[in-house]
């Protein structure tokens, strides 16, 4: 079911974030400068269990170099990863190869197929479990032949002109995260699971009439299912096959922190915005109750005070990450980021500062009836004249997926939809003819919806306080302690229900 919910999300979604680890690379030692790291134990250290890895998993011979060979250089990177309250729970030295080392590919799990799957193990009353493979890319076989030279600091005494020939992946080649993918899909489909028909990080197995879900994100690794015996078993499953370096209860994942209750879960980036707001320097603004004024020109800033463009994208990039999980500004957002309005960015920090703790929340009660709200402005943007387009997606009261866009071209009606292309009717994108055919067929239902009750508005325009706070609301952006008050609530009245039933 969960499949077939998140093809359908998946497909009429136009939102797509790219996000980013919070175990940020903090120094790399090239071979003429390893000596720092070679003077801290905390590094040597951190070098052995790094090489220790790679003679438990035999990535690696040290051979003499054939003719012809042109060895990859190696280099120590430092990474530092931290948990939820933003310590470093980890120290790693990761010994990379020299080239290529950021064109990696691997297939991820995009982050609404994270939001359904929290929704849908909400609703069906079972805890999510995360667990992090030690040294993944470690356990990917490659079938090309790859030499790299002996990691700095820790050349062979007896052979210091000898090449490593690598059996396995090593952090940082072209094809490490693809090889690991693929050996984690091989042992998944060889245990029983199935693989999304969509989403091919997503995996199934269903056993004696209960079901495990796992969702993979390259090294990280998400399940839960209905019955705890088989969660148990998988736990058990995987150790035995791979090196865990974390296992237990999801709680901070992708930078997003989650609570699981019995009354429902909430998701929120509390720490983050709070971190966000010490970096630029916004702890002595006034907060503001919306993230954008409804007397907002909607144009160019042209008269406005020059931007350093390095920090403004810096800004943007931080607002961006920060929508994963508020969808309450990603319409000012996209403003600021087309405009380039630093008073408009301000704006959104100053109602950040205002809304620190606001958060998804994903209710126990809620169905999984899959709605959909879509709205555009006509002509709103006084630049160019193009509207913008707003779309929200929800598993019955938990949403799931959203976005607020420009539209590529200029819109003369924001009804016509003429099947038969002409010059005026170029524009129309063909995922409107998409949801006309299946429309026809009956696969989905169209319903019109008053202004009142649009929840895609919020995403379209700048709206006044009390109009934004009760859109926000029934998109299930909440505060924590309302979110498990209102969960409380609608747990007590579904057991009433249920009695009076």
């Amino acid at each position: 079911m969960i499949g077939d919910i998140h093809r359908r999300v998946t497909r009429s979604s136009v939102n797509s974030l790219a996000f980013f680890s919070h175990s940020a690379y903090v120094a790399s030692f090239e071979p003429r400068d390893v000596s720092h790291a070679l003077s801290d134990p905390n590094w040597v250290n951190a070098m052995h269990e790094e090489l220790e890895n790679f003679e438990r998993n035999h990535v690696w011979d040290l051979v003499e170099p054939p003719p012809n060979c042109r060895p990859i250089g190696t280099k120590w990177v430092l990474k530092n990863k931290q948990g939820e309250d933003g310590m470093v729970v980890r120290n790693k030295m990761r010994l990379k190869e020299g080239i290529d080392y950021e064109e990696t590919f691997a297939p991820v799990a995009r982050l609404e197929a994270i939001r359904i799957l929290l929704a849908f193990a909400a609703s069906k009353g079972f805890k999510l479990q995360q667990m992090d493979v030690k040294s993944a890319f470690l356990n990917g076989f490659i079938e090309e032949e790859v030499y790299v030279r002996q990691p700095p600091g820790f050349e062979s005494a007896r052979f210091p002109d000898r090449v490593y020939k690598l059996r396995k992946a090593l952090y940082g080649l072209k094809q490490a995260p693809r090889a690991w993918y693929a050996r984690l899909k091989s042992f998944l489909l060889k245990s029983g699971f199935v693989i999304g028909s969509v989403d091919k990080t997503l995996f199934l197995l269903s056993r004696g009439g209960d079901t495990l879900i796992v969702q993979i994100y390259v090294d990280d690794i998400i399940f839960g299912g209905s019955s705890h015996a088989l969660v148990s078993s998988f736990a058990e499953q995987m150790s035995r096959e791979f090196e865990m370096s974390l296992m237990g209860e999801l709680q901070f994942f992708l930078g997003l922190q989650i609570k699981q209750g019995f009354e429902g879960t909430f998701v929120h980036q509390a720490k983050y915005t709070r971190d966000i707001l010490k970096k630029f320097e916004m702890g002595d603004s006034k907060p503001m109750t919306t993230p954008m004024s409804t007397n907002t020109a909607l144009d160019a800033d042209e008269d406005g005070e020059a931007v350093d463009q390095k920090e403004f994208q810096g800004m943007i990039g931080s607002l961006l990450y920060l929508t994963a999980t508020r969808p309450d500004i990603q319409f000012a957002s996209a403003f600021v980021r087309v405009t380039r309005r630093l008073l408009g960015l301000l704006t959104v920090k100053r109602y950040l500062k205002f809304t620190l703790e606001l958060g998804l929340w994903y209710s126990s009660g809620s169905s999984l009836f899959l709605r959909g709200f879509s709205d555009a402005d006509h002509a709103g943007c006084r630049i160019d004249r193009k509207s913008t387009s707003g779309t929200c997606q929800l598993l019955g009261t938990s949403l799931v997926s959203w976005s607020s866009r420009k539209q590529a071209s200029v819109s003369l009606s924001t009804t016509k939809r003429n099947p038969v292309l002409q010059s005026r009717t170029k524009h129309i994108d063909v995922r409107f003819h998409f949801s006309r055919d299946h429309y026809e067929k009956g696969d989905i239902d169209l319903v019109h919806v008053a202004s009142e009750n649009q929840l895609a508005d919020i995403f379209t325009k700048p709206l006044e306080f009390g109009t934004f706070v009760r859109l926000r609301g029934e998109l299930g952006v909440e505060g924590v302690d309302n979110a498990l008050i209102k969960g409380e609530i609608e747990s007590q009245w579904a057991g009433l229900m249920a009695l009076l039933v």
